[in-house]
């Protein structure tokens, strides 16, 4: 199974997954990409082995995905404060693969419903679905 993780600004959301993934799931294979140079370079210092930077990866990586991981905003054009390209948000909603956003109610997107849970809950909810991914569980359909 691959997965791939997209973060942005300091990269430390993808930083976290990318620990927590590698410690968890041995089996997968972990795609990087950082929407701009730092988050890159945390999820690199995090562990990740294949790390790549800007738009043309995220579209290739998101042809490749069979899970794609990251912030809400990585299916919203200009969203983290405009690293989100069109192009990047296209990428993601089209992929044919199963996504797990994790919503943040930051930088003009607020998601109704979403209180203001820590980042280690909402790690952990992702990690909880990707684990019923990886173990065979359906994913919810529409």
């Amino acid at each position: 199974m691959k997965i791939l993780i997209i973060d942005g600004q300091g990269g430390q959301l993808g930083a976290q997954l990318v620990k927590e993934i590698s410690a968890q799931f041995s089996d997968v294979e972990l795609l990087c990409v950082g929407t701009n140079a730092m988050a890159s370079s945390a999820m690199l210092k995090a562990g990740a082995r294949q790390v790549a930077t800007g738009e043309n990866p995220v579209v290739v990586a998101c042809r490749k995905a069979d899970v794609i991981i990251g912030p809400i905003g990585i299916v919203i054009a200009d969203s983290l404060l405009g690293e989100v390209t069109p192009q990047m948000a296209l990428a993601v909603a089209q992929a044919d693969a199963v996504r797990i956003l994790i919503p943040m109610n930051k930088c003009d997107n607020l998601v109704a419903g979403v209180g203001n849970s820590n980042t280690r809950v909402l790690i952990e909810d992702a990690l909880a679905k990707l684990r019923s991914l990886v173990n065979g569980a359906a994913a919810v359909s529409c």
